[in-house]
């Protein structure tokens, strides 16, 4: 796909001078780069291929929602991008390479699929050599099938000025970083750390595990390590069933609440001889959807993206997420077609498919970012993103360090 031409007052835009400077790869429907933006990032480029993702983006650009309008926005191919056009100092580089290749719900091809884009990072990383990195993907990256290829990322982006040679295999390239990275005069550029995070202990009301990928350049001799949760599963436990203070926040009569099996209730006996948490609980889809009308209600005309999707219906391996904890990871599905699991399941035992604006809310996209699309296609965007608030977790912990390098730097120049 050929790169989009821009009109001279778009490409004016190029020049943007600030010291926390980004670029946004495989953007998506746009959650990491907004929690990037929240953090303090300004985006210098957004790239995305896919067209109706952007079109999500100019929509929101259109209402100036979100500071999305400050966003260069680049419909294209990121392997068609050309970084030269991005001038300046950019800070860091930020992105989710497309999952597919390596999702659990899709075919798992790994390294074999062309949609796999981490290439494309290690080019922006080795081209823009910023002061850090932020990579996420699907937790399906880490399995074992993968393990050869999960390291050998790990050594592109360690080490990303070893390029890969037109003649050379993906494993004869894994062989020469090896070779390089145990020798004796090799220095990593980038010293680099990963880790699983599950979106529910950092406040999302969602059960959703990414994998991130962050690095620093090594010349900057940065001391960061992965925020701690914020949230627990012990502390909701606590909160409905040892207090009870949860279900009288939602004013749940005893009647309409879920039944307290054998092992949660042993489990909540144990907790009620323990300390208070500091942390606080897990947040449930109640908590996220509860001031918004049943979608069934004719209230809800009005509500963008709220509008009721009839033909749920629960089976095997397909049972909604349960309206009283985290809701179970939202999928795009394989081809796109949303997985039954995009529902949600009253105490009843009846399901319904959530709305457009209540899956955003489990992302924790704001309600004033619109998605124009069909509810298939909004879903299978929200199925393909990045938690807002966990992009934001993490980022901010990544400007912390950068600002204390700055200051320790200023410092020494004192």
């Amino acid at each position: 796909m050929v790169i989009q031409a821009r009109t001279r007052k778009q490409n004016a835009q190029w020049t943007v001078y600030s010291e926390m400077r980004s670029v946004e790869l495989f953007a998506g429907a746009g959650g990491l780069a907004m929690g990037m933006s929240r953090a303090g990032f300004r985006h210098a480029a957004v790239v995305e291929w896919d067209h109706d993702s952007c079109e999500t983006f100019r929509h929101n650009q259109r209402l100036h929602a979100q500071g999305v309008d400050a966003w260069p926005l680049f419909e294209g191919d990121a392997r068609s991008f050309d970084y030269n056009q991005v001038r300046g100092e950019i800070v860091v580089v930020s992105g989710g390479p497309p999952c597919q290749p390596f999702s659990m719900g899709g075919k798992a091809r790994g390294n074999m699929d062309e949609r796999d884009m981490f290439p494309e990072a290690v080019r922006a990383v080795r081209e823009l050599r910023p002061k850090a990195f932020i990579f996420e993907n699907v937790k399906g990256l880490m399995r074992e099938t993968f393990s050869t290829y999960f390291e050998y990322i790990q050594l592109q982006l360690s080490h990303p000025e070893v390029v890969r040679n037109s003649r050379e295999t993906w494993d004869e390239h894994r062989a020469r970083l090896e070779r390089h990275h145990t020798s004796t005069h090799a220095r990593p550029t980038y010293n680099l750390i990963h880790r699983l995070l599950n979106a529910a202990d950092y406040g999302v009301p969602q059960k959703r595990e990414r994998v991130f990928f962050v690095g620093f350049r090594s010349d900057l001799d940065a001391r960061w390590s992965f925020p701690e949760p914020t949230c627990t599963e012990s502390a909701l436990v606590s909160d409905q069933w040892v207090t009870g203070a949860y279900w009288d926040r939602h004013k749940v009569a005893e009647r309409n609440r879920p039944s307290l099996s054998a092992k949660l209730r042993d489990r909540a006996d144990r907790l009620r001889d323990m300390p208070l948490f500091d942390a606080a609980p897990w947040v449930t889809v109640r908590d996220a959807i509860a001031d918004l009308p049943d979608p069934e209600d004719s209230r809800c005309h009005g509500i963008p993206n709220h509008v009721f999707n009839p033909g749920a219906r629960s089976y095997p391996g397909h049972t909604g997420s349960p309206i009283d904890l985290p809701a179970k990871t939202l999928k795009a599905g394989d081809h796109g077609v949303p997985g039954g699991e995009n529902m949600l399941a009253r105490p009843d035992g009846s399901v319904r498919y959530f709305t457009a604006r209540e899956a955003a809310r489990l992302q924790t996209f704001p309600d004033d970012f619109i998605f124009p699309g069909s509810w298939s296609e909004t879903m299978r965007q929200l199925g393909n993103a990045v938690p807002v608030r966990l992009g934001q977790t993490v980022a901010t912990s990544v400007v912390a360090t950068l600002k204390h390098i700055d200051a320790r730097e200023d410092r020494r120049a004192a």
